[in-house]
């Protein structure tokens, strides 16, 4: 068989960095980890060939070279995702869809020929033993969690590396918490479970020998799940594989009780790790509460982020507002904790419920819901009728946005943080991209940008207070560029900092 593994486009979104990665010529900020490894679990005499769309268009000779058409992907994604199926349908493809989009949604794609959902270690070997006797059904599912010490390393070859900005690997999965706004817990379970340290280590050798020399993002949507397996295995595995290479540098997302392990946070950053996305949601204490981030309740979250970012990890963090419990004051309050603790990248989004939660279940039950989610919550819609007032609650986002992401107040919040942070040993070789990166910055931002003034403050500021952290300055800045771009996408005033 000659198989076509498709990944749709994503819209402009955080985290896609698209208006960054353009200052380092690349293209999309991550490959597309899960079809990677479901090549590696197809047949190994099939033909397979990857089009991600984020980095090439499809082409009508991928469509004729193709027999059967795999296609994954997340749910904000499910816009670029109906265009490529009608694509495949018009060419009389067979298509096999599977991924969160389909996982937690595959009955708004009555044109997909079979569903392979969950994951994908269990349900797709009984799909392709029945397809290969010519009687697959249309629909596989399980509520199995597979153990992963058997998932193939990705095959990292059917992917042009030089248009991504980082690799991914993925240790574990499952989060030992229950957020009720969460998927994670819906899809993978509350008990953490990992793939062995040689496994990773192995799939860090395939991305080497591969040619890639950059960023790694561990994709565990909780790398700490598992805190023994890490001390006691990964990470001193880690520490070993940095000896003698140029630096690697990982970065991850983790609970906020990370702050409170020294130990773990000095070897993470031993190891190589140098960021760590938090899901902070809220300073509101009941809000917290209401949606049972119990991991963040009764702390000092300023100074849990603080004692990170003391420790060499850069700290990102996840914020929401429009639970029930917010009043309008909430705006506020999140700009004040945001400033205070110095997280530059702050996503901060309008809470929506997503199928298979917990949320989405209780407004369901109160028939507050009003449609499907977007799965992008940065665009400013919600998908349910909130507690405070819709219009409040929208015109409240786009402020907070707008001044988050204004010069002043977005500048004021990278020196917070670089007077905080120590610099890990192990960083990015500041190589040709960095230059021209730099070159493009002092341009379009130092010149033609309205943010000039703040722009060469920040780095006169760096290079006399913090010299070794200049190009981590720079890359926020690019960082800025982008999410102001998004914030005029919303209609917030991305000159509200200064008022």
């Amino acid at each position: 068989m000659k198989a076509l593994l498709l990944y749709p486009e994503f819209p402009d979104t955080f985290w896609s960095f698209k208006y960054a990665l353009k200052f380092i010529g690349k293209r999309a900020s991550l490959p597309p980890l899960g079809l990677l490894t479901v090549a590696a679990l197809l047949p190994p005499l099939w033909a397979k060939r990857l089009v991600d769309v984020n980095v090439r268009k499809l082409r009508e000779q991928d469509l004729a070279w193709a027999e059967v058409v795999f296609i994954s992907g997340m749910i904000a994604q499910q816009a670029s995702a109906h265009e490529l199926i009608a694509r495949c349908r018009a060419a009389g493809k067979t298509i096999v869809a599977g991924g969160p989009l389909f996982t937690l949604g595959h009955e708004q794609f009555p044109e997909v020929d079979h569903f392979v959902l969950n994951e994908a270690e269990v349900t797709l070997p009984a799909f392709l033993r029945d397809f290969a006797r010519g009687a697959a059904r249309r629909v596989y599912a399980s509520s199995e969690f597979p153990d992963l010490h058997q998932t193939p390393a990705p095959l990292w070859e059917l992917a042009d590396l030089k248009h991504y900005a980082s690799m991914s690997v993925q240790f574990s999965r499952g989060c030992p918490f229950d957020c009720e706004f969460c998927t994670i817990t819906a899809m993978f379970g509350h008990r953490p479970r990992t793939k062995t340290t040689a496994q990773v280590i192995a799939e860090l050798d395939g991305l080497r020998r591969a040619g890639w020399r950059g960023a790694v993002f561990f994709v565990d949507d909780n790398f700490i799940g598992n805190k023994r397996a890490l001390k006691e295995d990964l990470l001193p595995a880690l520490i070993q594989w940095q000896q003698g290479r140029r630096g690697t540098v990982f970065f991850t997302e983790a609970s906020i009780n990370l702050a409170d392990d020294e130990e773990l946070m000095r070897m993470m950053v031993e190891a190589g790790f140098n960021q760590v996305f938090v899901g902070i949601e809220t300073p509101e204490a009941a809000g917290l509460a209401e949606c049972n981030k119990r991991q963040n309740q009764q702390r000092d979250l300023v100074a849990d982020v603080k004692r990170m970012q003391r420790a060499g990890l850069e700290v990102q963090g996840g914020f929401i507002v429009g639970f029930d419990s917010d009043t309008p004051g909430i705006f506020a309050r999140q700009i004040e904790f945001i400033q205070q603790s110095g997280i530059v990248t702050a996503m901060v989004g309008l809470l929506q419920a997503i199928p298979g939660t917990k949320l989405h279940r209780r407004l369901s039950l109160q028939g507050r819901l009003i449609g499907p989610t977007t799965g992008n919550n940065l665009d400013g819609t919600t998908n349910f009728i909130p507690r405070m007032n819709r219009e409040k609650l929208r015109e409240g986002y786009r402020q907070l946005m707008g001044h988050l992401y204004a010069p002043e107040p977005y500048y004021q919040r990278i020196r917070t943080f670089l007077r905080e942070y120590r610099r890990p040993k192990t960083s990015s070789p500041v190589n040709w991209r960095y230059f021209l990166a730099f070159l493009r910055a002092n341009v379009r931002l130092g010149v033609f940008g309205r943010e000039r003034f703040e722009y060469w403050r920040l780095l006169i500021w760096t290079s006399f207070h913090r010299p070794t952290l200049f190009p981590l300055a720079v890359t926020l800045s690019v960082f800025g560029h982008h999410f102001r771009k998004l914030c005029r996408g919303l209609g917030g005033d991305s000159q509200a900092g200064r008022n």
